[in-house]
């Protein structure tokens, strides 16, 4: 930590609003003089080691967002955002990190603006076809609004979380299943099992549930604890929104849904004794989904939230796709980020598990801001439990920084150090500079593009 330079100005200028302390008072607590807090605040002087353990115990704060993901996350999000033909190119990356780091504010409300932007005119577009087909328009989603409240709170929501853990301790059930339905016993349900048509888990009638007897344990026992959640932790679902300040009544109700999922999970793979498992188990998939009843998909996601401070899990990304390659979870507390627009970057093993089900892929892959990951794939089919029924098919993908793959079972028998066998990967196509890519869809849109006429290549471009 002392290695890396960290401004934090505004981090620490909100943690010393929230203490009440003037500056004097909260340079007296952090040990510094007065002019050093200044010269901090005002991003002149990097954080030293010594104030960031300071904050961490004195005032709580966490050291993640300290340390500039946030920020980080912020200048993927603005560079992709401004690679969008309606601006005249992205700005150097310095000048998006320093808007980052100077005013994030300021760069969360011009990404809130170009989402507005966007929904307009996907609002037109829809408008147009509804006139011209004498339907009506539906309303704009609201699912990137709230799917970045997740990504900005590190997919990591304490007091849920918390409360989650506090279920586990006092309902000393074997399964999550059997822990779900005494739950909801209490609460006056009776559970029944039956079969459902198609991939409905459960069907409720009034303080009735039936759960699908052809869904997975793993299924049924989520979907329980999420109503449990709806149900019995509304209170603490409802403060925790309130701190969201959602712009609308939808995206509040899809939160709420979030919330309720994120306890199931929670609730499923309890922290402390998850991350225990996780760390003997050297994050094996497989052995942590047999030891917690989980689906790989639920295991795989719940190691990308395992981000409480002062006991954080590895820093992972966890993504889902489909078959048409469209992103449909994502997360990051890497510092590799997804694109907001659009799908994964095609040269991602993520796409390679569907040609090869049941089988864990492993790639080394190499980013163009030149950080090495370890990545896992694996493709994930949900099926409605009969024959002629329709299968849902995803991949799933998980990955972390190559310093850290040695904690991973994954990296048995790769050679790390060799740096041809990592693959050159990206983030979207639109803001990816490589120019000797083959899967390239379409070309940078900050690079001036060149149509060469001596000679074909793999594209019908060229670009610097």
């Amino acid at each position: 930590m002392a290695s890396q330079k960290i401004y934090a100005g505004v981090s620490l200028r909100e943690t010393r609003d929230r203490a009440g302390l003037s500056q004097r008072a909260f340079a007296d607590r952090l040990g510094v003089s007065l002019p050093y807090l200044s010269q901090m605040e005002n991003n002149h002087r990097p954080v030293s080691a010594g104030v960031l353990l300071k904050l961490a115990s004195e005032f709580s704060v966490n050291l993640g967002a300290m340390t500039g993901r946030d920020a980080e996350r912020l200048v993927i999000d603005m560079a992709e955002t401004l690679a969008d033909p309606l601006f005249n190119g992205i700005p150097p990356r310095a000048d998006l990190r320093l808007a980052a780091t100077n005013a994030p504010s300021l760069a969360r409300a011009f990404l809130d603006l170009y989402r507005a932007y966007r929904e307009g005119q996907e609002r037109l577009a829809a408008l147009d076809e509804a006139i011209g087909a004498g339907g009506h328009n539906a309303s704009p989603s609201s699912w990137e609004e709230v799917r970045d409240f997740f990504h900005y709170c590190d997919n990591y929501i304490d007091a849920v979380d918390r409360a989650a853990e506090h279920f586990d301790r006092t309902h000393p059930q074997p399964t999550p299943l059997e822990r779900a339905i005494a739950a909801l016993g209490e609460l006056g349900f009776e559970i029944r099992m039956a079969e459902l048509g198609g991939h409905a888990v459960y069907l409720r009638e009034g303080r009735q549930i039936t759960l699908n007897a052809r869904a997975e344990p793993a299924t049924q026992a989520f979907q329980l604890l999420h109503m449990l959640a709806l149900e019995s932790r509304g209170d603490l679902l409802e403060a925790t929104l309130e701190l969201a300040r959602f712009r609308s009544a939808t995206s509040h109700d899809i939160a709420r849904l979030g919330l309720a999922n994120y306890f199931a999970g929670a609730a499923m793979m309890p922290y402390g004794r998850f991350l225990a498992a996780a760390r003997a188990e050297r994050h094996d998939l497989e052995r942590l989904a047999h030891l917690f009843h989980a689906s790989l998909e639920q295991v795989a996601h719940r190691l990308s939230t395992l981000q409480r401070s002062g006991n954080r899990g590895l820093p992972f990304f966890f993504v889902r796709v489909d078959q048409a390659g469209t992103i449909t979870k994502r997360h990051s507390a890497t510092r590799l980020q997804f694109a907001r627009f659009g799908g994964a970057c095609p040269l991602w093993n993520v796409h390679q598990a569907f040609e090869t089900p049941g089988r864990f892929l492993r790639q080394l892959a190499e980013t163009p801001d030149g950080k090495r990951y370890l990545l896992l794939a694996r493709d994930v089919t949900k099926s409605a439990g009969a024959f002629g029924a329709p299968v849902r098919r995803f991949a799933i993908g998980l990955g972390c920084e190559i310093s850290h793959a040695r904690d991973l079972v994954y990296s048995d028998g790769l050679d790390l150090g060799n740096l041809r066998l990592f693959e050159p990967i990206g983030v979207s196509c639109r803001i990816c500079p490589r120019p000797d890519c083959h899967q390239r869809s379409v070309p940078p849109v900050d690079r001036e593009i060149r149509i060469p006429n001596d000679r074909i290549g793999p594209l019908p471009y060229e670009f610097s």
